[in-house]
This record gives structure tokens, C-alpha cells and sequence, in this order.
């Protein structure tokens, strides 16, 4: 039974939507399930919906204090959902805590997984993050090492280090053509951005966007292959704490590689003083349940 609808971004692009940030006032609350993360942080819900084909799970989460869960590429259903990118486009969910993620995602008809590998990689390059959440991942870090956890620097595959930027095409040369009927009849109605958007779009060549989706198959390969010596892997859930404007939704850069080589990904809030924090943490398509139970005990640990 559908308890309440929740503000999104136009058409789940950059536009900003009217919602506001409960933990922290004057900054954006991310975007685009800005609405799911807002009512869960302001304790308005006990969980919520949101979709992600970028960031948008895991950075409003991150920004609004709360736990963002980004599950393996079509696990759960898309429809009913408005389609941005099918390639990248996944349902997602947000909670207060990594263990009400866990009970919703059994609630749905998943398993709950045994005690996780205490083991997680730290990308050596490819995640910069501002100090803030740099000192705040720092410490977070130290915590769990303090905990019992075996965490290590370590080189991504290049391959998945080419996953950005082949999803920012991705999603652009999609983008352009799910919304391409709306544009052409409503112009910059649509929003400013995503017009933008679907202007650059239909311009992309088409063998930019096949050689896009060749990047992602060779960076999930890559991956499935680190992930076996590394069950997990930890990186900031965003740049730094929310912008301090309501004209931004954030930047999604830190997730859009997990996004576009479908694995699941979890953000739990880090203790810091100032705007929310968020610890985004990946695993293997398929780990789920093993990665809510990892984010359960990062929880506890921090």
C-alpha cells in the first residue's frame, strides 16, 4: 500500500526540487530521490524508494544523514519506474540505519546473509574527496582497523577507472532519447538542465556510446575479479558534505562507476561535526545480503 509520494528532481535529472535537507538547512538534500532520503532523515517514514542511474541512492543519503542501499542491477524491479538510462537505471531504498535496511530488504523476499569477511580495499587513486570528508573517512577507517578489520590500500583496474566518464555518456546518449518527445514538445520546460542535456545527447555519435558500453563490460569483468581477493570496498558516498546551495544537487562521481557496473552499493552516516558524512561501501553483483550484513558491522564499529 502506497503510503505518500516524495519529491524527486525534474524528471530525475539536476533540476533541484523544492525539498529541503532535515540535518542540514540551506543545504541541498541531493538529488534525485531528494524527497526519500528528506522524509526518512526527518523521521517522516521508516523507509522510502528512490532510484539511481548516477548517484541518486547513495548521495542524498550521504548528504541527508541516513543509509542509502543501491542493490545489483535489476534486482529489483524497474517497473512503473519512468526509464532515464535502462542500462544504468536501478530502484533503490533508503532507512535510518543498516539494520532496518537489512530487515526491509528480507521483508521483500531477500535472504539475510552470514557474518561477512572483515576484509575491504581502499582505492589508492580515483576517489578524491574534499578534507572534510577525507579526515572523516580517515577516522572512520581507523575505527574498524580498531574493530578487527583488515582494510588496505589498493590500485583499482584500470578498466573501472574508465567508468565514469563512459556512464556520464551513457547516460547522456540515453537520457537524450527517453526524454527526446517531451523536449521536442516542451523545450527547456523540462528543466534547463536535462534540456541541456538531451541537446548534447542527440549529438553524442552512436559509436561513442557502444564504445561506452564496451568500457563498462570490460570494467565489470575487472571488478568481479578484484572483488574476489576483496569482498568489499570503502570510499567516501560523496565529494564532501552537502553544498551549501539549493541551486546544486551535489556531484554523483563518487558512485556513478559502482552504478554503471551494477554492483550493490550501501552509504552509512560517519560521526562528524557539521553536515551528515556518508561511508559508501560496494561488493560483487549478486553480494547483497553479504553487503548489508558488512554495513551493519561497519555501523556498529563507527
Amino acid at each position: 500500500m502506497l503510503l505518500g509520494k516524495t519529491h524527486t528532481t525534474a524528471f530525475a535529472y539536476y533540476d533541484p526540487a523544492p525539498t529541503r535537507n532535515p540535518k542540514a538547512p540551506g543545504h541541498t538534500p541531493g538529488g534525485s530521490s531528494s524527497g526519500s532520503a528528506a522524509a526518512v532523515a526527518a523521521h517522516m517514514a521508516a523507509f522510502a524508494v528512490g532510484t539511481q542511474t548516477q548517484g541518486s541512492v547513495i548521495r542524498p543519503a550521504s548528504y541527508c544523514g541516513v543509509c542509502g542501499f543501491k542493490p545489483t542491477f535489476g534486482t529489483l524491479s524497474v517497473d512503473g519506474v519512468r526509464a532515464f538510462a535502462p542500462s544504468l537505471d536501478t530502484v533503490g531504498l533508503f532507512t535510518e540505519t543498516a539494520r532496518d535496511m537489512q530487515l526491509l530488504w528480507c521483508a521483500l523476499g531477500h535472504t539475510m546473509a552470514e557474518t561477512p569477511p572483515l576484509r575491504a580495499a581502499i582505492p589508492a587513486a580515483g576517489f578524491d574527496a574534499d578534507d572534510t570528508m577525507a579526515q572523516a573517512m580517515s577516522a572512520a577507517v581507523e575505527r574498524l582497523i580498531e574493530s578487527g578489520w583488515q582494510i588496505r590500500s589498493a590500485a583499482l583496474p584500470e578498466p573501472f577507472l574508465q567508468a565514469r566518464e563512459a556512464v556520464t555518456v551513457i547516460n547522456r546518449y540515453e537520457g537524450a532519447r527517453t526524454h527526446e518527445v517531451l523536449w521536442r514538445q516542451y523545450g527547456s520546460a523540462i528543466g534547463l538542465k536535462l534540456a541541456a542535456l538531451v541537446e548534447q545527447g542527440m549529438a553524442t555519435p552512436q559509436e561513442d556510446y557502444y564504445a561506452a558500453l564496451a568500457t563498462l563490460a570490460n570494467a565489470r569483468e575487472a571488478m568481479a575479479m578484484f572483488f574476489e581477493r576483496w569482498p568489499f570496498v570503502l570510499t567516501p558516498a560523496a565529494p564532501g558534505p552537502a553544498p551549501h546551495t539549493l541551486n546544486s544537487t551535489g556531484n554523483p562521481r563518487m558512485n556513478a562507476p559502482w552504478t554503471g557496473i551494477g554492483v550493490p552499493a550501501v552509504t552509512i552516516p560517519m560521526p562528524c561535526d557539521g553536515p551528515p558524512l556518508g561511508l559508501q561501501i560496494t561488493a560483487a553483483r549478486g553480494q547483497d545480503a553479504l553487503l548489508l550484513a558488512a554495513a551493519i558491522g561497519v555501523e556498529r564499529a563507527l
